[in-house]
């Protein structure tokens, strides 16, 4: 499998600075940071608790789409939403506090409860999930919209 990367130019200090983050493997873009803006309103920007939501959101997609085929089936459609805390550390610093997991699907021939079984697969074998263990990481999952 390949690896893939993304690097970041910064200038100035840390209330004062800004940077560009490019997405270099894909050439996706290029996207502004601040530490404001990370830890207020974005205006715009993004930040590194947003590309890991991008990041985790997208990944459990996939991988409970992998989940769902070994079981025979296959998701008219999967969405997921993750939400990513970032709250001062003790000690000083900062932490990402938790992440906050909304997973909704549709998917025939399935019911609720075997669905919450598949879902909590896919989010305990998803390699962002996994990348994640240290912090806190909760699943609301449901069949619907």
């Amino acid at each position: 499998m390949p690896s893939r990367d993304a690097t970041t130019h910064w200038e100035g200090g840390l209330q004062d600075g800004t940077g560009q983050v490019s997405l270099d493997s894909s050439n996706a873009g290029q996207f502004s940071v601040s530490f404001p803006t990370r830890a207020e309103d974005p205006n715009g920007q993004t930040s590194p608790e947003e590309l890991i939501a991008a990041a985790h959101s997208s990944c459990l997609a996939m991988n409970l789409s992998g989940v769902l085929g070994g079981e025979g089936l296959t998701a008219n459609a999967i969405d997921v939403s993750a939400e990513v805390t970032l709250s001062p550390a003790k000690g000083g610093g900062f932490e990402i506090s938790g992440i906050a997991i909304t997973l909704r699907a549709d998917v025939d021939g399935l019911d609720e409860a075997k669905f919450r079984e598949l879902a909590e697969t896919a989010e305990k074998t998803c390699p962002v999930s996994k990348a994640l263990a240290g912090t806190t990481i909760t699943l609301d999952a449901a069949l619907g919209s």
